[in-house]
């Protein structure tokens, strides 16, 4: 049977990125993001439903989230679930905690990371102020390729001839 777990989130960080690592050397980083839903009732009355989720990023994804996210910014993450079980040590009861760990992301908004709209940092070139998303490496776009003479059988049409 085939299984997909994917998550795509964005939302406001809760709190600063708390940044560890590991004996082997990988940072972690943990922090939460709070996810806004605006709804209707069936009486018609506004309401705001918010979601609060634990997330971990790993390796350099940890370490840019610590350096350049703080409380209160915005963040669009992907990633998957996980699902932590164990044994409470003070009831012997047990527990369990579902984060979303972090495969991929894009900062959003301004350099202070207050709110500005997306693309709202972008310079001339179009290319966003503040470090890349953290992604596998982009691939280069294919050199352009001299245009191709139409073929004779294809009709030629003009923007003149378009009625609309």
């Amino acid at each position: 049977m085939a299984s997909f777990n994917k998550v795509i989130l964005l939302g406001n960080l809760t709190r600063d990125p708390q940044l560890r690592y590991l004996p082997s050397q990988m940072a972690v980083t943990e922090f939460g993001l709070a996810c806004n839903r605006k709804f209707k009732t069936s009486t018609g009355e506004q309401r705001e439903e918010v979601l609060f989720v634990d997330c971990t990023a790993w390796g350099k994804q940890a370490e840019i989230i610590n350096q350049y996210c703080t409380k209160g910014r915005p963040l669009f993450v992907e990633g998957r679930l996980k699902l932590d079980s164990w044994e409470d040590k003070n009831g012997g009861g047990k527990r369990s905690k579902l984060t979303v760990v972090v495969e991929n992301f894009q900062l959003l908004g301004g350099r202070d990371g207050q709110g500005a709209p997306p693309g709202a940092g972008e310079g001339p070139s179009g290319a966003s102020e503040g470090p890349p998303a953290a992604s596998a490496p982009r691939k280069s776009a294919p050199p352009a390729q001299a245009q191709q003479p139409p073929y004779a059988d294809e009709p030629h049409f003009k923007d003149d001839d378009i009625p609309f």
